[in-house]
């Protein structure tokens, strides 16, 4: 009966052990609070050649002129060849992965987003949204929300320096939290992105900020270190990105 009551006790200590959050500094969480994913784009240059790499490997450059797209992700690309000058209209399903330019519009958009917003200045680097750099798409089956039919789109990897392990896709429908802001003047807070597409092993899913610590353990679960410096009764939302970097930094390490 002792025996009983003192394992008993043991586990009882044990889950409260597990259970106690983790402090972090100040200066630790303005770290976590980094965003590092790059800026999500609703346009293509048509201004710039767009590569497109097919799934049997052959590669087809030309100029972006319009696309057919389901909640803002794309279902078809028609470009003009860069040879034949010809428009050529190909599949999301056949594509393995594209790369495409931002306008000079939507960058200019995405500059005074960030100047408008006060949070950004100290989690958010300026480049990342105003890239000059090639956009990567990739082909992936997903069902828009978790609610529609499964179909094939070519989605923005808006992780693309660190996604060996969980890619990050673009949600072009995602709503931010509320900022708070005067007349003529940067707004204070809000602006979190609240949802993404992610990818991890075969599974993509529609990620919102609400369901995030249900999957919490289906994205990080599986590396212990990781979970002991970051469980998720000791973290945000607001973190995903850094919690991203590190969960795949941390694996390789």
């Amino acid at each position: 009966m002792k025996l009983k009551t003192l394992l008993l006790t043991l586990c009882m200590v044990s889950t409260a052990v597990l259970a106690q959050k983790v402090k972090y500094s100040k200066e630790e969480r303005k770290e976590m609070n980094q965003y590092l994913f790059n800026e999500g784009f609703n346009t293509a240059s048509d201004k710039k050649v767009s590569t497109i790499i097919l799934k049997d490997n052959t590669e087809h450059q030309g100029y972006s002129k319009s696309w057919e797209k389901q909640k803002g992700q794309i279902l078809s690309i028609t470009i003009q060849d860069i040879d034949t000058k010809k428009s050529v209209k190909f599949a999301a399903a056949d594509i393995a992965e594209m790369y495409l330019y931002a306008t000079e519009t939507e960058k200019s958009v995405k500059a005074a987003q960030f100047i408008s917003n006060m949070r950004n200045y100290s989690t958010k680097k300026y480049s990342k949204s105003t890239t000059d750099e090639a956009i990567l798409f990739e082909n992936q089956t997903v069902s828009l929300k978790n609610k529609k039919e499964s179909k094939a789109f070519l989605m923005q990897v808006i992780n693309p320096e660190f996604n060996e392990l969980i890619s990050v896709y673009y949600d072009p429908f995602a709503s931010t939290t509320a900022t708070t802001g005067f007349a003529g003047a940067p707004a204070f807070g809000g602006g979190v992105i609240k949802s993404y597409y992610v990818k991890k092993g075969d599974k993509v899913m529609w990620l919102h900020k609400d369901d995030f610590e249900d999957n919490y353990d289906f994205l990080f679960g599986d590396n212990p270190e990781f979970m002991k410096k970051y469980p998720k009764n000791s973290v945000e939302w607001n973190y995903f990105s850094f919690l991203v970097y590190q969960y795949t930094d941390m694996s390789h390490g």
